[in-house]
């Protein structure tokens, strides 16, 4: 129950920031390319911080980063509403991304070694809190947008009842030592680990692509009402709640491979809806299974990263996270761009095809096992 919190804080927390990406593109006068840059810092303090996370885990338990990294996390979240310019957004949203490392990193390998505990799936469930507190989270910047509350005192509100649940969490969390010298510190993940991170980096393309632009999305080129700007967003958070609460039992009925190949062609399928069919109603569906595609693959990639034999879990989990955020960190701001030149319907067929590459990526891994299972019996 107290590792479930840091995830509602982590999700809550991240989907206050998206919610509200409209409104400061407006404040802040950025057209589509300008907002592409901006955006860039998050994923960049995210992937500089991503070594350091990998050998803080070798050296302290996951619950303290977990718990510091919460802290900078809502410290940070409720400084992004007063920026006044472009480049202290920048600098806001490069130490944002930074601080959410540290706390998404940790509370992974807490919910790695919880899953350890149990003879069955349970690890999509931790992150089918954190896509409920994403879903809460936008729901609450759409009342906000309604009454005309100001990013800055969404923010702020919100990052100090984030700390103060995160101070009511941690005593219950998973007392897990550091990881120590026995196994590999942070690297470059072996052969072995970089199928996953190749598929992490696919599904992370497309939730970063989420996060920043379905409001944006459904601004331009849907045209929606303001009233319901953040309506597709929000359809897209259901529904990726509801993938991760039903995940483990399909996981356990199904396998993983099967999981991962179905979840690809929703992502593909959903987008390219979107992209083809840009009505209110139809492109809230292509969100909606977009959300359920991408819903479990992470939580399947990193607990099957945890179980490395060459990597303790939190260190082999910030090595996948490694390859899976430059998917984060490149994609998402390449949309400005894109739509700059070609239009938000282009640059969202296009995301449609990295559903197609889950797919083809997880059928290939299982065709590799199939042949060396083969060769060894």
């Amino acid at each position: 129950m107290a590792i479930t919190f840091f995830f509602f804080i982590s999700g809550f927390g991240f989907s206050t920031w998206a919610s509200r990406i409209p409104d400061i593109q407006h404040s802040l006068g950025l057209n589509e390319a300008q907002l592409g840059s901006v955006l860039f810092a998050l994923p960049l303090g995210l992937m500089f911080t991503m070594p350091v996370t990998g050998m803080l885990l070798q050296r302290f338990s996951s619950n303290v980063i977990m718990f510091a990294g919460s802290l900078a996390f809502n410290a940070m979240l409720s400084c992004l509403g007063f920026a006044g310019a472009a480049w202290q957004l920048v600098a806001g949203l490069f130490l944002f991304g930074a601080s959410r490392n540290l706390l998404n990193i940790s509370m992974n390998a807490q919910s790695v070694g919880i899953q350890a505990l149990y003879d069955r799936s349970i690890i999509t469930t931790f992150h089918g809190i954190w896509s409920v507190a994403g879903f809460s989270g936008a729901a609450v910047g759409g009342v906000m947008v309604y009454f005309h509350i100001s990013p800055a005192i969404h923010f702020l509100v919100v990052g100090v009842l984030l700390v103060i649940l995160g101070f009511f969490a941690y005593p219950g969390v998973l007392e897990q030592p550091a990881a120590g010298t026995g196994k590999r510190r942070f690297a470059w993940p072996d052969k072995h680990l970089l199928k996953y991170g190749l598929i992490c980096f696919a599904v992370m393309s497309c939730e970063g692509t989420m996060y920043d632009w379905s409001g944006i999305y459904f601004q331009k080129a849907v045209q929606a009402s303001k009233e319901v700007v953040t309506a597709g967003f929000v359809a897209y958070m259901i529904a990726m709640a509801a993938g991760r609460f039903s995940g483990d039992k399909l996981v356990n009925r199904l396998g993983v491979v099967t999981m991962i190949k179905y979840s690809g062609l929703l992502v593909f399928t959903g987008l390219m809806l979107a992209a083809l069919l840009p009505y209110p109603l139809i492109a809230g569906l292509g969100f909606m299974m977009t959300g359920v595609g991408v819903s479990c693959v992470v939580p399947l990639v990193f607990s099957m990263a945890g179980k490395s034999a060459t990597m303790a879990n939190g260190p082999a989990i910030a090595a996948v996270s490694t390859v899976g955020y430059l998917g984060f960190l490149l994609v998402p701001p390449m949309i400005g761009f894109l739509a700059e030149a070609a239009g938000l319907r282009w640059a969202f067929g296009l995301m449609a095809f990295f559903g197609l590459a889950i797919t083809l990526l997880v059928l290939a891994s299982a065709k590799k096992r199939m042949i060396a299972t083969e060769r060894s019996a």
